[in-house]
């Protein structure tokens, strides 16, 4: 009769603690990976799930095996390649779906139950599988009170890492937040792991012999050795896809290769300089023209060289942006207003050369306006509103040039919005009125006719020239029902006219008050 015993193993705790050090490690590496994946779309998404997913499954995966080999049975062992292989594929597919469940900004609390049902599982299978992998003669047995203790472990484990991984993957986290979520979740997935080493037991014959020295299995050490520096390699290497080439995507205008709009605003966040800045609005004349006649794609090459001049302008000290279809922003750091009209008049000349294009020579010019101030004293938006206004002047002005922006400036600029704002209102409240300008042959000596003039007799700011109200309707299309009512109004005065008697008399007030403006 055979006397069995249970097999008694041996941990090195030197190994334990690496074994807790990559699945820190390996957890703070995926908290930082899909954190991204909300935060992107297409085939950015696609990449950092998938890195996501592969620090995480073979994190575990490395985790489990460094903490297999920390057990000293005192006997050979062997593990089987292909449960091996599957274990590392249960641990990764697992950890795959649950993120791709918990890809979407905004998620239910169910999301992250089912997600951490399936990565709780995965790893559950991933660790069995590979504890069935290991080849030795024994016979194993499981206590069913730890084996379901490790199961509820890698479930709870799972749900915490997935709800950190919500809480904390915003990209302005706090860093220490990410590590000490890290730190929760790697010691949650080594305890479910050593629990379940615990639940496992091996029933060992007498007639059985102990060598007294465990021999490792080379191809598993070789292997986590392997994956251990592939997850740093993914790690690393999905830092650095992340700052060159996304953010040169999300920063840097793929025309001209010039920083763009959110690139400005990053600037104006992070600047912290209190001295005065120069702000320089380019904007390209009749470009619109160009693309309406000539083509999008050639409109597209034009900007790209326009592009190419600008960036000469750029120093340590000076930033060219592109913000928009033609519009550049020129910031100057440390700049007077001397300095300023300086650097504009430079870039009017670089722009208006010559532009070969396609076996064309095209010829265009821009428009700047200048604003400086500190940012300190003034916001960013008053900044950029304020040399938009001057660049609007410059155009008004006859384009090809530049305008510094002045208080003056400000004040009729504030103005026109008043009058564009009111002229909605005008016709409704009927503030127009028509005065008549009578047209004399001075052949015949006699009164031929009458032309009528528009007048605006503001509630507020009293009787508006149309010099001043006219080129704004035309600018906002209220012109059309404005023409439509003075045509109205003088036909329906006309008919007026026309009554017997009135006409004599009509014609004499108005050739009255037209000679007392004469004398």
């Amino acid at each position: 009769m055979r006397k069995e015993m249970y097999l008694e193993g041996s941990y090195n705790f030197y190994i334990v603690a690496l074994s807790i050090v990559i699945a820190v490690l390996a957890s703070f590496s995926a908290l930082n990976i899909v954190g991204k994946i909300s935060y992107t779309e297409g085939k950015a998404k696609f990449f950092w799930l998938l890195a996501g997913s592969f620090v995480m499954g073979s994190g575990v995966w490395s985790m489990h095996f460094v903490g297999m080999l920390a057990l000293d049975y005192h006997m050979k062992m062997e593990y089987d390649v292909r449960l091996t292989l599957f274990s590392m594929l249960a641990s990764f597919l697992s950890s795959l779906i649950a993120f791709y469940i918990m890809k979407e900004k905004d998620i239910n609390w169910y999301k992250i139950v089912i997600g951490g049902v399936f990565m709780g599982g995965g790893i559950v299978t991933m660790h069995y599988m590979g504890m069935a992998a290991m080849k030795m003669n024994v016979e194993p047995s499981y206590d069913k009170v730890l084996l379901t203790l490790s199961v509820v472990i890698a479930l709870v484990a799972s749900f915490a890492a997935l709800f950190l991984f919500y809480r904390f993957r915003s990209q302005s986290s706090s860093i220490w937040l990410k590590w000490l979520s890290a730190i929760v979740m790697g010691i949650a997935i080594c305890g479910m792991h050593y629990t379940g080493m615990k639940a496992m037991r091996f029933h060992v014959h007498s007639h059985i012999m102990m060598d007294g020295e465990q021999i490792t299995d080379s191809f598993l050490l070789y292997g986590v050795t392997v994956t251990i520096f592939i997850i740093l390699f993914v790690s690393w290497g999905a830092v650095f896809f992340d700052r060159t080439v996304l953010e040169k995507l999300a920063y840097q205008d793929t025309i001209t290769r010039l920083p763009n709009r959110n690139e400005m605003n990053r600037f104006f966040d992070t600047y912290s300089g209190n001295e005065t800045i120069g702000v320089l609005f380019l904007d390209l004349d009749q470009f619109k023209l160009i693309n309406d006649t000539l083509g999008h794609d050639f409109g597209d090459l034009l900007i790209h060289e326009v592009g190419n001049r600008l960036r000469k302008f750029i120093k340590s000290d000076q930033q060219v942006f592109r913000i928009g279809g033609d519009e550049f922003l020129i910031i100057i750091k440390e700049c007077d207003q001397e300095r300023a009209e300086h650097l504009a008049e430079k870039i009017l000349m670089s722009v208006k050369a010559v532009y070969p294009i396609d076996g064309n020579e095209l010829y265009v010019t821009g428009s700047i306006g200048i604003s400086i101030g500190s940012i300190k004293e003034s916001n960013r938006s008053m900044l950029l509103k304020t040399a938009d206004t001057a660049m609007y002047r410059a155009k008004e002005l006859g384009k090809n040039q530049y305008c510094v922006y002045n208080e003056i400036m400000g004040m009729k600029e504030i103005r026109k919005m008043e009058l564009e704002k009111d002229l909605q209102r005008a016709l409704e409240d009927n503030q127009f009125y028509l005065v008549y300008q009578p047209k004399w042959n001075v052949k015949t000596n006699s009164l031929v006719g009458f032309e009528a003039l528009i007048r605006w007799n503001h509630p507020r700011l009293g009787i508006v020239s149309p010099n001043e109200f006219i080129p704004i309707a035309e600018e906002t299309g209220i012109i059309v029902p404005i023409t439509r009512w003075v045509l109205e109004e003088a036909c329906h005065q006309c008919k007026q006219w026309q009554t017997p008697g009135k006409l004599i008399l009509y014609q004499s007030i108005f050739l009255l008050n037209f000679f007392k403006q004469i004398i």
